[in-house]
């Protein structure tokens, strides 16, 4: 993968519950610090867009959806281990 690539991820939230504030945060986080200038993040409420989570099969919140690079990926949980989630994205040489 190319160290330029540029993250898209989809965050499926539900509402302001504790654990999709926490997934947000962290995430803003591990952009800023790993990926600086090179993401870009949506964040989806399930609450208000509950026919979108369904169509992209997901049925648990926080989940975070890595649309590009490919392959496609889906993490769930507050995204508070950073080591594991570098690991999920493809870049073991950061989270080492």
């Amino acid at each position: 993968m190319s160290r330029r690539a540029i993250f898209r991820f989809r965050l499926y939230v539900a509402g302001e519950a504790p654990n999709s504030m926490a997934a947000i945060a962290n995430l803003a986080v591990l952009c800023r610090v790993h990926l600086p200038d090179r993401y870009e993040i949506e964040i989806v409420d399930v609450f208000r867009d509950p026919k979108r989570a369904l169509a992209d099969s997901i049925f648990m919140t926080p989940t975070l959806v890595v649309l590009t690079p490919p392959p496609i990926r889906k993490i769930v949980g507050t995204l508070s281990r950073t080591q594991t989630v570098l690991l999920a994205l493809g870049l073991p040489d950061i989270a080492a």
